[in-house]
């Protein structure tokens, strides 16, 4: 990785707010969750502004489901978090890591199987909802980057899989970030095309808010 591109990624870490005790909300995952917090727009900021109350942030760029070290695994970012919800994502870097996105069934099927019962995800859900979490997994949009290209199919498989997860447990949600994203919307994305803009992560937070209403 370029130095242009990692020193922004480590200073966006440096910041990373934590879990303010009287947290009953708490958002994890990759950078699609940790985009624009050093300018104080990432999701967990704009769930904060729209809710009116504390919301904990352990997201971190680079963080992997299934790999990762310390905090960028997201397992870990999570290690003792026992909040009424959590609200993360995660499985691009795994992918991207992993395949050149038309070899990807391997670390699909660590991530998560095809009936969505066994893998890094489902361990982690199930862990999550052991402590008493609700859970509300942010499944990817798609990007400017990446759309019309083979990128594509292993997330829409991804997508599916989690699908079925989450249908087997009413304390666990599935929101598609395409349901507020459109590649053809440029504004929703800085400048990468790939990681929302302050507009594209206040979309995700207006997406999750309705559910952590319940």
């Amino acid at each position: 990785m370029t130095r242009w591109l990692l020193l922004p990624l480590l200073l966006l870490a440096a910041c990373a707010p934590g879990v303010p005790d009287n947290a009953r909300i708490v958002v994890a995952g990759d950078s699609v969750m940790a985009w624009n917090r050093g300018s104080g727009a990432s999701v967990a900021r704009a769930l904060q502004a729209r809710l009116g109350e504390p919301v904990g942030d352990v997201s971190l760029p680079l963080a992997r489901v299934a790999g990762g070290s310390g905090s960028l695994n997201i397992p870990t970012q999570l290690s003792g978090v026992s909040a009424p919800w959590v609200v993360l994502n995660g499985g691009a870097n795994d992918i991207s890591a992993s395949c050149n996105c038309t070899r990807c069934s391997p670390v699909l099927d660590r991530l998560i199987s095809d009936d969505g019962r066994r893998g890094a995800i489902p361990a982690l859900v199930a862990s999550l909802r052991q402590r008493g979490s609700r859970v509300i997994w942010a499944d990817y949009y798609t990007s400017p980057r990446f759309a019309g290209t083979a990128c594509v199919a292993p997330y829409r498989e991804l997508e599916s899989r989690l699908g079925r997860m989450a249908a087997r447990d009413a304390g666990v949600s599935l929101v598609d970030m395409d349901d507020v994203f459109s590649p053809a919307d440029l504004s929703l994305f800085a400048a990468d095309r790939t990681h929302p803009s302050p507009k594209g992560s206040a979309r995700i937070a207006a997406l999750v808010a309705p559910l952590l209403r319940r």
